[in-house]
């Protein structure tokens, strides 16, 4: 995925828009309630975000519905989860586990059906 970031704005209009799968600007509106987002502000930001290929929409006259065009899961795995090994764990995601671990967060049971997983989804 070539997507650019999001600015913080941006991501929570997303996570509205993958919460409600598909909605027309005012019916995004409530749930932008603190502080309160104006109509064109959100119309404003959803373009922004179809630019960028994170939005498409569907017309209705001269109506726009609009719903993601990547899941969530996508988006969390390339920035988010990318992200936080980057800065933090020096590109590792084994010190990111080790973190974990070390920090009583995943308990050694928890390792065990981890390295499990792992193993049975990993080719012979």
């Amino acid at each position: 995925m070539e997507a650019e970031k999001l600015t913080n704005k941006e991501e929570e209009v997303m996570q509205v828009l993958w919460a409600m799968e598909k909605a027309f600007v005012k019916d995004m509106l409530p749930h932008f309630a603190d502080p309160p987002l104006h109509y064109n502000t959100l119309s404003t930001l959803i373009r922004k975000l179809e630019d960028k290929g994170y939005v498409a929409h569907r017309q209705y006259g001269n109506t726009y519905e609009y719903f993601p065009a990547i899941s969530k899961e996508d988006y969390q795995n390339h920035f988010v989860l990318n992200k936080v090994v980057n800065n933090y764990f020096n590109h590792s995601y084994k010190d990111l586990v080790a973190y974990f671990a070390k920090n009583e967060k995943v308990s050694p049971d928890e390792l065990r059906e981890i390295i499990r997983m792992i193993e049975e989804d990993s080719p012979s």
